[in-house]
C-alpha cells in the first residue's frame, strides 16, 4: 500500500468520506553540495522513493484540521486553528509544519479551511528532508483545493518561508526544490542563485554501483543552534569580503580571500567554496559517464564537513570510515549535520560486505543499529489522485 493510499484510507475512516484529492512529496538525498544552498551556490540532489502523502478536502469554517497517521496505525490530531489567525508562534510541535505552509500561502489567495490527513515513510530526523516532504505535500494539497495554479519555484520559496519564519529553522532552498522538481532516474543540478535547473541522468546500477544510505539513528534537527550559527558565520564572512554571498568567492582565489578573514571564519568559507567546486566536478563526471569519479569527491566533501564546517558527529564518521574500509568508492554525511544519515557509493557486489562492516562497527560501540537502504532517484512531488 502506498503512502497516498494509507492517507486516503485513514481520511475516509476519520471523516466518513473520501478525500477530494491526495498529494505526495518525496524525501531527498543530496549527492553532493552541502551547506551551499544558503550561500547561493550549487547543489546536486535526487528524490527518494520514500514519500509523505496528504489526503485533503476543503472545509467551510476556515479552519485547518490536521491529523497524522503514525507507523503504529494510530491517528494523532492537532487542534484545529483558523487559517486567518495563523502567526509564527501560534502553533508548535509537529503541527507547526503544515500550519506554517498554510500561513505562507495566504497571500496567494489560499485562505480556506481544510481537513488534512498525513501519512509517510520518510525517516524523521535522518537528514533526508522529512519536514520538507511534509511541507511540499501540504502546499500542493492546499493549492490544489484552492484551485491556484502551481508555480514550483514559487512554492519552494513559500515553503522556505514557512520553515524559516514560522517553524524557526533557517534552511536554504535545497530541500524544497529537490522535493518539488526532481525527476526519476536523474539528479537535479541546481544553481540556487539563478534558479536554473538541469536534470542530469544518473543510473548508478548501469555502472555496477549503488548509493547506499546509512541512517545513523543519531537524531538531527535544523532548528538547533549549530545550523544557525554556521549560516550566520557565512553571512558575516561574505559581508567582510564585500560579496553578496560566498558563492562569489572564486575557487582559484580562495587563499587570498581567506587571508582577509578572521581565523574563526576561514574554515566555513573554505568548505563552501571548495564544496561548490566539488559539485561542478561531480556534474562533469556524470555528463562524462564516469560515475566512479564521484567517489573521491564524496569523501573530500565529508572531510570538509567534518574538519572545516564541523557538523559531523562520531556516528557519521564511523559510518563513512567503515564503508570506505570495506570497498566503498566514496562516502560522506548528508544533510545539515549533527546526526542524520551518510551515503556511500558502493560497487553492487560489495553491498553486503559494506552493510555488515557498518553494522559491526555500531554494535562494537553499543550504538543503535543503523538503518541501511540503496537510494534510487525517484519522482518528485505531485498529485496521486
Amino acid at each position: 500500500m502506498t503512502q497516498g493510499q494509507r492517507a486516503a484510507l485513514a481520511f475516509g475512516e476519520l471523516h466518513g468520506t473520501a478525500p477530494q484529492g491526495v498529494w505526495s512529496a518525496p524525501g531527498r538525498v543530496n549527492l553532493i553540495g552541502e551547506h551551499t544552498d544558503y550561500n547561493d551556490g550549487f547543489v546536486l540532489p535526487f528524490a527518494l522513493p520514500h514519500r509523505t502523502a496528504v489526503a485533503a478536502s476543503p472545509r467551510g469554517d476556515g479552519k485547518l484540521a490536521v491529523s497524522t497517521l503514525g507507523d503504529d496505525g494510530v491517528l494523532r490530531h492537532a487542534a484545529p486553528v483558523a487559517v486567518a489567525d495563523l502567526e509564527p508562534g501560534r502553533v508548535t510541535g509537529w503541527a507547526a509544519y503544515p500550519a506554517g505552509v498554510a500561513w505562507a500561502l495566504r497571500d496567494l489567495g489560499v485562505t480556506g479551511g481544510a481537513d488534512l490527513v498525513i501519512a509517510g515513510d520518510v525517516p524523521a530526523g535522518a537528514g533526508l528532508s522529512s519536514s520538507h516532504a511534509l511541507e511540499c505535500a501540504v502546499a500542493l494539497a492546499l493549492l490544489g483545493l484552492a484551485g491556484v495554479p502551481e508555480d514550483r519555484p514559487e512554492i519552494a520559496r513559500r515553503v522556505q518561508r514557512a520553515e524559516n519564519d514560522f517553524v524557526g529553522a533557517p534552511t536554504g532552498l535545497l530541500d524544497q526544490t529537490a522535493s518539488l522538481l526532481c525527476t526519476e532516474a536523474h539528479v537535479l543540478f541546481l544553481d540556487v542563485r539563478s534558479g536554473e535547473a538541469e536534470q542530469v541522468p544518473f543510473d548508478a546500477a548501469a555502472s555496477g554501483l549503488e548509493v547506499l544510505v546509512v541512517d545513523t539513528r543519531a537524531h538531527h534537527s535544523n532548528t538547533d543552534g549549530g545550523y544557525a550559527s554556521r549560516r550566520a558565520g557565512c553571512e558575516r564572512a561574505a559581508a567582510l569580503l564585500g560579496v553578496p554571498a560566498l558563492r562569489d568567492v572564486e575557487f582559484d582565489r580562495l587563499d587570498q580571500a581567506l587571508a582577509r578573514l578572521p581565523e574563526d571564519l576561514r574554515p566555513l568559507v573554505r568548505h563552501v567554496v571548495t564544496e561548490d567546486e566539488r559539485v561542478l566536478r561531480a556534474v562533469d563526471a556524470l555528463r562524462a559517464g564516469a560515475l566512479a569519479d564521484l567517489g573521491p569527491l564524496l569523501t573530500a566533501s565529508h572531510e570538509s564537513l567534518r574538519d572545516d564546517y564541523r557538523v559531523s558527529v562520531p556516528e557519521l564518521d564511523v559510518a563513512v570510515g567503515s564503508a570506505l574500509a570495506e570497498g566503498a568508492l566514496g562516502a560522506r554525511m548528508v544533510g545539515g549535520g549533527f546526526g542524520g544519515s551518510a551515503i556511500a557509493l558502493v560497487p553492487v557486489e560489495r553491498h553486503d560486505a559494506v552493510v555488515r562492516r557498518v553494522l559491526a562497527a555500531y554494535a562494537e560501540r553499543d550504538w543503535a543499529t543503523p538503518r541501511t537502504f540503496p537510494a534510487v532517484p525517484s519522482a518528485g512531488a505531485g498529485r496521486e489522485h
